[in-house]
């Protein structure tokens, strides 16, 4: 089941889309995230960046995802930047790779930061990405 919503934050927008912990989804999170980033007037090559890392971040969590697990991910919107939470539960024992890996360069390269938790059966990994300034 895919479920969109969306809530009025203090000063953001917030929206939630949960969707099968399975890679023939992922293409619903990209649109939602270049939707989302042009809604800020990202340029299209930041908007382009920002749907690899996503897309990345989410191949990271699959792989250590439950077999029935919902992939959350979690947009917050600002008036100059987009955070985006994706979150997973995780089979025991269950590790990210490790920040000097090839994963992580390339979600440190494509955004403002990146950052990722696990525990508690659970792991969620973070990407704010700022638009440029000059718009």
């Amino acid at each position: 089941m895919t479920q969109l919503t969306g809530q009025a934050a203090t000063d953001d927008d917030v929206v939630h889309l949960t969707v099968p912990a399975d890679g023939g989804y992922l293409g619903v999170l990209r649109t939602a995230t270049a939707g989302l980033a042009a809604r800020l007037q990202f340029a299209l090559d930041e908007i382009e960046d920002l749907r690899i890392a996503v897309d990345e971040a989410c191949a990271m969590l699959l792989a250590i995802a439950t077999s029935d697990a919902e992939l959350e991910c979690r947009f917050s919107v600002t008036e100059d930047a987009l955070t985006v939470e994706v979150t997973v539960p995780t089979v025991r024992g269950a590790t990210l790779p490790a920040e000097s890996s090839f994963a992580w360069k390339v979600l440190t390269a494509l955004t403002t930061s990146a950052a990722a938790t696990a525990g508690d059966g659970r792991a969620t990994i973070s990407l704010l990405t700022r638009r440029s300034t000059g718009y």
